[in-house]
């Protein structure tokens, strides 16, 4: 990567959160008779590049559950909230790479479907948060990662257009939106889309299946 502005996702990318999003997401849905496993796999991928509101409505009305998208919204901002401030680990050899980038001069941006504050106080507890110029969530532009705006508007507050942009991703919805948009893409490896691998690194420039991996790239 030899970009001079980098724009980070949050969720499996700089954070193992994955695992705690994706086993409350499964209890939701298991808990109200979606049990089998093909079906919950591609429920949570399809809503994996979302923030929580428009997630929970295409749950609600996908399976006709009597909660309502507020209710159900509601309820995973508390039981994640929780985990953002108290548990959720950063991934191993973020700190490390992100140091290297910030020692090279590169600005660095984070944009996520999580709410800022959400990110900012999981960021503080990590010793991460210095290395970001800002953070944006997807609930501020009014879209998901389905749509560029996120990646845009982070390109605007840098001041740099999306080809001087480097946008790491563990998502491949997300990437071939990036992409799309005129970005540098760099796929970032996460358990929880395993099965998403291969089509996450042919649409990447680059793609790592670790910080580590990043970081001896880089260097």
């Amino acid at each position: 990567m030899n970009k001079q502005y980098a724009i980070f996702d949050f969720d499996g990318t700089l954070v193992d959160s994955m695992p705690y999003w994706q086993g409350e997401e499964r209890d939701f849905l298991n808990a109200r008779g979606v049990t089998d496993p093909q079906t919950v796999a591609d429920t949570l991928e399809f809503i994996k590049p979302m923030s929580i509101a428009p997630a929970c409505r295409i749950i609600i009305e996908r399976f006709g559950f009597s909660d309502s998208p507020e209710e159900a919204a509601a309820y995973f901002a508390d039981v994640m909230g929780r985990r953002y401030r108290e548990s959720i680990p950063a991934k191993d050899g973020a700190a490390a790479y992100l140091d290297a980038l910030k020692r090279r001069g590169v600005r660095m941006a984070v944009a996520s479907g999580t709410s800022v504050e959400l990110m900012d106080a999981c960021l503080k507890r990590l010793g991460l948060r210095e290395y970001f110029d800002f953070l944006l969530s997807c609930m501020d532009v009014g879209a998901g990662k389905d749509r560029p705006d996120v990646y845009l508007e982070a390109a605007r507050r840098l001041g740099a257009s999306p080809s001087e942009i480097a946008v790491y991703e563990d998502s491949n919805i997300a990437m071939n939106t990036a992409k799309q948009a005129g970005f540098y893409g760099v796929g970032m490896y996460d358990p929880q889309g395993a099965d998403q691998w291969d089509a996450l690194r042919a649409l990447a420039d680059e793609h790592f299946t670790g910080w580590p991996d990043a970081l001896r790239a880089f260097s």
